[in-house]
């Protein structure tokens, strides 16, 4: 068994929106998926690439990713990845696949000079909460996501 990650390309599209649907479907959030192969292709290879995506394998069968962006911050006055997706197939899980994406992720942003990793997880996502506790991530308590869907 061998187990591989490489950054997503433009022939991945199907890969990558299989586990947003698998995300969304595991967050009981599939009615609010909007994605598609082409709006994937579009805005993470197009010429304006807002996004990017790390897959995993286990030997040749796509079992997670983490699809990311860079952000700044100006109180560190550096960029910084936001990991909006980090995902798993459950059949996968407990092989410490989830825990080489986030550590692929983490060696990325420290290679581009960035100051920090950030995400958001949903509070009842109690595997998830220990999950990043365990490699060191902290709350940031005192802080609300505030959203204006266009």
């Amino acid at each position: 068994m061998s187990f591989q990650i490489r950054f997503a390309t433009a022939a991945d599209c199907d890969i990558i929106l299989n586990f947003i649907q698998g995300i969304a479907e595991y967050e009981k959030l599939s009615h609010q998926v909007e994605a598609t192969t082409a709006k994937i292709e579009t805005h993470l290879f197009g010429p304006k690439a807002v996004a990017e995506c790390l897959l995993a394998f286990e030997d040749n069968t796509p079992i997670g990713f983490a699809l990311f962006f860079h952000n700044y911050s100006t109180f560190v006055s550096k960029p910084g990845i936001y990991l909006e997706d980090l995902f798993v197939d459950p059949t996968y899980r407990g092989k410490g696949y989830g825990k080489a994406l986030l550590e692929t992720l983490i060696q990325l942003a420290k290679d581009r000079d960035c100051g920090r990793v950030e995400w958001s997880v949903l509070d009842w996502n109690t595997s998830a909460i220990s999950f990043y506790e365990s490699m060191g991530a902290k709350p940031m308590n005192g802080w609300t996501v505030y959203r204006i869907s266009l």
